[in-house]
């Protein structure tokens, strides 16, 4: 199983940051990073989804798959919220 990174220190995950988070997590992904954990997000906003599922985009258009763990719990209810949970790979 692949090392869990600390998401690149991001610790926020909001319509504020998305486009440099994005940008970071696609680098990951091109790194080969396959696990993100988003334990040091300390605020995060519905752009954390939109984020989220980008980068499993990016990942499955490289073939591979991506998951998250310590996801926060305000981005879990939204995922709950929006329908969308069932599309988030957790690890």
């Amino acid at each position: 199983m692949a090392e869990a990174n600390p998401m690149l220190s991001l610790d926020a995950l909001t319509f504020q940051n998305a486009q440099v988070a994005l940008e970071q997590g696609c680098a990951a992904l091109a790194a080969g990073e396959t696990v993100f954990d988003l334990g040091g997000v300390k605020a995060a906003d519905s752009a954390a989804l939109s984020l989220m599922l980008a980068w499993q985009r990016r990942a499955q258009g490289h073939g591979r798959a991506l998951n998250f763990i310590n996801v926060p719990a305000n981005v879990e209810a939204l995922g709950k919220l929006y329908g969308v949970e069932e599309l988030i790979a957790r690890g």
